[in-house]
């Protein structure tokens, strides 16, 4: 089984991988595979910089070149969890596979700004503006090798809008799993 994972900065997309991974399931990020591109480019792990490697990586190698790069590393028969899903192509392309699954999630912008303040990784934005211009990046639904997260988050199997509790995340990823598990 391989579950997606799409949706906006900070809506909990980490919650749900390792909820995955404590049920035994092998993590990999799309994100990851732009971190290592731009250290071999000697480029900063700032949000933009990132964007614009990951936009790069697309445009030259095709939009599905973020999954391709990562289903190498797959080993099959492997419950996996795949996190960072951005471009739709890359969707398509993990669509073809069998028992794919994708899962998105959201949250009011407020409470997603607040989060990136609290978890303060080098590639959150510092201020409410940049947080802004970054979350109008990540939706640029026109751009066809750039981030498009409000088209991905609409093609998902399942949808979870994370404004509560912690506890109520849970549940919500425990009632898909038991659905998945159950197909």
């Amino acid at each position: 089984m391989i579950i997606g994972l799409t949706g906006t900065i900070v809506a909990g997309k980490e919650i749900i991988a390792n909820y995955f991974k404590n049920k035994g399931f092998a993590y990999f990020s799309l994100s990851h595979v732009v971190r290592e591109e731009a250290t071999k480019l000697n480029i900063k792990h700032e949000r933009k910089l990132l964007q614009d490697v990951g936009n790069m990586l697309r445009e030259n190698y095709g939009n599905n070149a973020l999954v391709l790069k990562l289903l190498d590393k797959i080993e099959s028969n492997r419950n996996v969890i795949i996190d960072s899903i951005r471009n739709t192509a890359e969707i398509e392309e993990l669509r073809k596979l069998d028992d794919f699954y994708l899962i998105s999630i959201d949250a009011s912008i407020n409470t997603r700004f607040e989060r990136s303040q609290l978890r303060n990784r080098e590639s959150d934005p510092k201020t409410y503006d940049q947080f802004l211009i970054d979350e109008s990046r990540d939706r640029e639904e026109d751009l066809e090798n750039g981030q498009q997260v409000e088209k991905c988050i609409k093609m998902a199997d399942f949808f979870i809008y994370n404004s509560s509790s912690l506890e109520a995340l849970n549940n919500k990823i425990e009632e898909i799993y038991k659905k998945i598990n159950f197909k």
